[in-house]
């Protein structure tokens, strides 16, 4: 999945001659958490957060009269150096980047100009989404061998089964690197003909551990 799919077109952006204020404002009015800061002709030069702001802003000043603080202007006072995707990579590089660089956001840039923007909770809801976490259904962890064509074969099971299934994870096994863990999503609140057929082909199901059908 492309950035492009998944990123907000309808950003709110300042300048960095624009004030504090006027962050806080665009902030508030607009239930958001980040502002790019671009230039001129619209080139991303820095960043400020909710956070940045909270640090700026401690509760005291903000019971304050004192009103320089808030006329002071973006360019004190914004992350310069800002990483930024491009809304041709791929999501899953996105997320690597949001890791590597304990960032918040992620503002997407063509041809050097600001077209959209990320956050880390436009990651969590779409992974949400692509392991249909959000739909009904059942969770089957299994242990199978590091084996090429693996997945074919506990695909099978679901197949004979005739089960919808939502996404399938697949994890190292911390405790043999020559096993992986396969954690599998099923269209069905009830996974015990399913555990039952995995069991039978051999399959080493971690969860659910079901009492009464037999390993």
């Amino acid at each position: 999945m492309l950035i492009e799919e998944i990123m907000n077109t309808n950003v709110k952006a300042l300048t960095p001659d624009d004030s504090l204020q006027d962050a806080l404002h665009l902030m508030r009015m607009n239930k958001i958490r980040h502002l790019p800061i671009v230039s001129t002709e619209g080139f991303v030069i820095g960043i400020i957060t909710d956070r940045d702001l909270k640090g700026i802003l401690p509760s005291s000043v903000l019971e304050s009269s004192n009103q320089a603080i808030y006329n002071t202007k973006l360019g004190e006072l914004m992350t310069k150096n800002v990483i930024t995707g491009h809304p041709m990579d791929f999501v899953e590089e996105a997320a690597v980047i949001f890791y590597d660089n304990k960032i918040g956001c992620l503002p997407i840039v063509s041809n050097d100009l600001l077209v959209g923007i990320i956050t880390e909770t436009d990651l969590l809801y779409k992974y949400i989404e692509l392991t249909g976490a959000h739909q009904p259904g059942s969770q089957i962890e299994v242990r199978v061998p590091n084996t090429p064509g693996i997945l074919f074969e506990v695909s099978r099971v679901f197949h004979e089964h005739k089960t919808n299934v939502l996404s399938v994870l697949v994890y190292p096994d911390k405790d043999n690197e020559m096993t992986k863990i396969l954690v599998i999503r099923i269209k069905t609140m009830n996974p015990l003909s399913i555990i039952e057929g995995l069991k039978d082909a051999g399959f080493d199901v971690l969860w659910p551990n079901v009492p009464g059908i037999h390993a």
